[in-house]
């Protein structure tokens, strides 16, 4: 069959997005691998279709690379905002949506620009080098001096992402450098893609939530990724991070269909 589909990017997070509206597509992990394939298919770090929500204006469906699902996707998700509001699914600027951790609401702003909530973070677990936090999926933060001079991070990552400590499902590796007073520059293994990428939301917003837990930081950290520049917002509140929101851009690259 012929599949139409729409390529967006987040701060060079990209994904292969489809309409679900159109219809009840079901997808197997081996479709999804060959459609997110760069050699063989079209080249992507994720797959997210959007389908209709009873409740919530749409159901954010993401899947990695490798066809598995995933709990949340920041860079994603605003992706999703932007597509959802250019088929006009959302009507005006603002809209609430669900994902498989849960519902979040996000408005579209000017020159591409996308907010969006994720949820409240109330827990974070230091292991010394490394610092655990869940801001929708698993991340560990590790802070270096120089994350450009850490070469190619896969064979720090990936003792990390396949430690006991963090099965079954494994976790999402950053590498963050405080560059001043609430700002900071960063890299990101993630897993599911297996490799580093451009930019990670949820990454960006567990490194911005660890620095501003262990260095003090106010909201809003301003987070620099090999990708572009984003920011994270947030308010303390009981020991808890509560109104956390990411903003960065989000916009379609082409649309194109493929014979699946």
């Amino acid at each position: 069959m012929k599949l139409k589909f729409y390529k967006y990017q987040a701060t060079g997070n990209d994904f292969v997005m489809i309409n679900g509206f159109d219809n009840d597509l079901r997808l197997s992990a081996g479709q999804i691998s060959f459609l997110c394939d760069r050699h063989f298919g079209i080249g992507s770090d994720g797959l997210i279709i959007l389908r209709p929500h009873t409740e919530a204006d749409f159901f954010m469906d993401f899947y990695n690379p490798d066809g598995t699902p995933a709990g949340f996707c920041g860079n994603g998700g605003r992706c999703s905002v932007r597509m959802a509001y250019d088929l006009g699914i959302v009507q005006g600027r603002e809209t609430v949506f669900e994902a498989r951790d849960g519902v979040h609401d996000a408005r579209v702003m000017d020159k591409d620009q996308v907010l969006l909530r994720l949820r409240d973070v109330c827990q974070v677990k230091d292991y010394g080098t490394e610092i655990y936090v869940n801001t929708g999926t698993h991340h560990v933060v590790v802070f270096s001096d120089d994350v450009q001079r850490l070469g190619d991070i896969a064979s720090l990552a990936r003792p990390i992402r396949y430690s006991d400590r963090y099965k079954p499902g494994g976790t999402n590796v950053n590498f963050v450098q405080v560059l001043s007073p609430s700002q900071i520059k960063m890299r990101t293994y993630e897993k599911g893609v297996e490799a580093e990428t451009l930019s990670c939301g949820t990454g960006v917003v567990a490194s911005a939530l660890v620095s501003a837990w262990k260095y003090g930081f106010d909201s809003p950290v301003q987070v620099q990724t090999r990708g572009g520049n984003l920011q994270v917002f947030f308010d303390r509140e009981a020991g808890c991070f509560k109104k956390v929101y990411l903003q960065g851009p989000a916009r379609q690259v082409f649309v194109g269909e493929i014979e699946l």
